[in-house]
């Protein structure tokens, strides 16, 4: 496991703990503006904008005058939970591709920090790393299929990315372990809280032999929200994606649509024509936006030869596979509302 860096300004790495704790993962409009100029600067910006009713900033500053920096990493070091920030050793180098993408259901950016949990150093297992995501209401033929890619993969050192829901998550994750292998849960709430509940073993499994991230801060529940901006993550930790089982609206796309932004290479494992939920994974394959794959060594092929060749080996995804609102491709780096303190320099 990473010590953090010491290079890491600790005004930096504090700043960024309380943004952590008062934002919603991914609010393009914060993670935009530690991205122009720096966390101090946006926390002191935000800080300010507490004071003002009418500045989009307001809630945020409200919370941020809650929070206490010092107190929550060591509140988090008892439960083995560390903070990272980019600068740190441990920080993934994938995640800065996350700034030049747009936004997706309002959602982007690199993230402030993330929570982590386990032995394992996040820069070294997400070096080979591959995400496995699918329908949570998967078919016995999903599952199966799930469970065997990741075993195969693991077992030839890749490390298997998901996020421990329900169905095609929770058989990526366990095909990783059989292999012995690692595997990285990228949770919607904090790192501490197991979701669903009755996965709370397997997350235990999984921060024993891999780790578990979030950008929310320890003891945080799940929310639409965080589910949206996790889907980044998940992509963004990961060289490529495969996508076993979704139907035409499943969440599942939302990732593929990511990894798309990305340019990085996104696979799908085919489903019956019959079956419901492989239309959406079917289709994307039928429009050449995914590439067929079928086994371990498909995925590993596409992911050297297409991440090499720097196209990502997609083509654009279609709007209509992603539920929810249109994503925007403008940075949303908003301006000083009237009244509100520009940034403390």
């Amino acid at each position: 496991m990473s010590t953090p860096h010491a290079d890491v300004d600790d005004a930096d790495r504090l700043a960024r703990v309380k943004l952590s704790s008062a934002i919603e993962p991914g609010d393009l409009r914060v993670t935009g503006l530690v991205d122009e100029l720096g966390a101090v600067k946006v926390l002191d910006y935000l800080e300010a904008a507490g004071e003002v009713e009418s500045h989009w900033g307001f809630g945020i500053g409200q919370e941020l005058a809650r929070a206490d920096s010092a107190r929550l990493l060591e509140q988090a070091a008892v439960v083995g939970i560390r903070f990272i920030i980019p600068g740190d050793p441990e920080w993934p180098y994938r995640l800065a591709d996350l700034r030049d993408v747009g936004a997706l259901h309002e959602r982007g950016g690199e993230p402030v920090g993330l929570w982590v949990r386990g032995a394992g150093d996040l820069t070294q297992l997400g070096a080979n790393a591959v995400a496995v995501v699918g329908s949570r209401a998967a078919t016995d033929y999903g599952m199966q299929q799930a469970t065997e890619l990741s075993r195969e993969l693991a077992a030839t050192g890749h490390t298997v990315v998901s996020g421990l829901a329900y169905g095609v998550d929770q058989a990526a994750h366990r095909g990783a372990l059989i292999a012995d292998g690692p595997t990285i849960a990228v949770l919607p709430g904090g790192v501490d809280r197991p979701y669903p509940a009755a996965h709370a073993q397997l997350l235990e499994a999984i921060a024993e032999r891999g780790l578990v991230v979030s950008e929310a801060p320890p003891g945080a529940g799940p929310t639409r929200t965080r589910f949206l901006a996790r889907s980044r993550i998940v992509a963004g930790l990961s060289e490529g994606t495969v996508v076993v089982e979704g139907a035409l609206r499943s969440g599942a796309l939302n990732t593929a649509h990511w990894t798309t932004n990305l340019h990085r290479p996104l696979m799908g494992v085919p489903g019956p024509v019959s079956s419901a939920a492989s239309t959406g994974v079917n289709q994307l394959i039928r429009l050449g936006q995914a590439s067929m794959v079928t086994t371990a060594q498909d995925v590993i092929t596409d992911v050297t030869t297409r991440a090499a060749r720097g196209d990502g080996g997609a083509k654009q995804l279609d709007e209509s596979f992603v539920p929810g609102p249109v994503r925007s491709t403008q940075r949303a780096i908003p301006t000083p509302a009237a009244g509100a303190s520009a940034p403390r320099r």
